[in-house]
């Protein structure tokens, strides 16, 4: 069966501009409903395999859980999930069709399919991608037809393409948020710049700090503002030649002295299509953050320390002498100073230069 040109205005656009929904593909999924005129219809995704599978199900009509829940059954998905494993990907079934060889099994699930009224369903199965599988199925309580086994046959390419886009998009905003709870763990922000020095984005991280300490929002489009005069023109001038030649060396540059940020600016990768204006250079923020308060308890742990031995290393690489150690944590400079020989002596580093940089390589800074 093909699809008219009023499916792919009343069905397929739903589809495509579905994952932006929420719940997810709602509009299709009511769409498709109320053209074969079932109670029941849903697409179920997957995520992995064996008993620690996420399974999300977005529906429209009855609530078939809810059902399951008071008649005390299972819905038809967690009944069957064995045999929806074994489904040829594109081929609609009935599936009680699969269990016609074994009448106990059949007459058993017609009755648990009766208590959540339902008479008759089809299902197919979405070709799956790596890592995960989909199927779209109707029900209702009278039986199904021969078009709504066509229909549903004729959407399951298209549904396919919505759903590998719709996993493809997860996985690259879980990336970019895993991404940028890190630089923000680390303190460092990003942006991207044009060839004009213009920005074409930046993290939420440095566009807060930014609105916040710099008294300006970096927008798109725009040059950045809140810096002098000479920092907006060397940060120019390094966009402009980074857009002329991408194989140039990274360079420092002191964006503001108040508060204190430093860019490690070097060219952006160039990418083949670009939806957004062409970045022609990443800038590296420093942010200026105090040492976490959680720092010493993650050192004391890792490190198996006493928790004010860790208090005093944690002060000693804030930039702190031992006598303001000492001063802030309420001790005479005697018991400091017997902290600090016991502190070199467990974690084997050879005075305050090196505790420093232990400290700083470990996980007490990050956050």
């Amino acid at each position: 069966m093909a699809l008219t040109s009023n499916d792919e205005t009343d069905l397929l656009i739903p589809l495509f501009q579905g994952s932006a929904e929420n719940p997810r593909f709602s509009t299709f999924l009511e769409r498709l409903r109320r053209r074969t005129q079932a109670d029941y219809v849903s697409l179920i995704l997957r995520m992995g395999d064996g008993p620690h599978a996420v399974i999300v199900e977005s529906y429209a009509g009855i609530d078939l859980r809810k059902r399951a829940r008071e008649s005390e059954t299972q819905g038809p998905f967690d009944l069957d999930r064995y045999l929806y494993d074994g489904l040829r990907p594109g081929r609609v079934y009935s599936i009680g069709e699969m269990i016609d060889h074994d009448p106990v099994a059949r007459a058993d699930r017609n009755r648990r399919m009766a208590k959540l009224g339902i008479g008759d369903e089809r299902v197919v199965r979405i070709a799956g991608g790596e890592r995960y599988s989909a199927w779209l199925m109707m029900a209702r309580a009278r039986e199904c037809t021969a078009s709504d086994s066509a229909l549903l046959s004729s959407l399951a390419p298209y549904v396919a393409i919505a759903v590998e886009n719709l996993v493809s998009m997860d996985r690259e905003r879980m990336a970019a948020r895993i991404n940028a709870m890190g630089l923000e763990r680390t303190g460092k922000g990003w942006m991207l710049l044009d060839a004009e020095a213009r920005v074409v984005a930046a993290d939420p991280a440095l566009s807060q700090f930014w609105q916040e300490h710099c008294g300006a929002a970096l927008r798109p489009g725009e040059r950045v503002l809140g810096l002098d005069l000479v920092a907006e023109r060397k940060l120019a001038g390094v966009a402009a030649e980074m857009a002329q030649d991408r194989s140039l060396t990274a360079r420092p540059l002191l964006l503001r002295e108040k508060p204190h940020v430093e860019a490690l600016l070097m060219p952006a990768e160039e990418a083949a299509e670009q939806a957004l204006a062409a970045p022609a250079l990443l800038a590296l923020c420093t942010l200026p953050r105090a040492l976490s308060g959680d720092g010493a308890d993650r050192l004391a742990e890792v490190f198996d320390l006493p928790r004010r031995e860790a208090e005093l290393a944690m002060a000693l690489a804030d930039g702190h002498s031992i006598t303001e150690a000492a001063e802030r944590m309420g001790l005479t400079l005697e018991t400091a100073r017997n902290y600090s020989k016991r502190l070199y002596a467990k974690l084997g580093v050879r005075g305050q230069a090196e505790l420093v940089r232990l400290v700083y390589e470990s996980s007490a800074v990050m956050g």
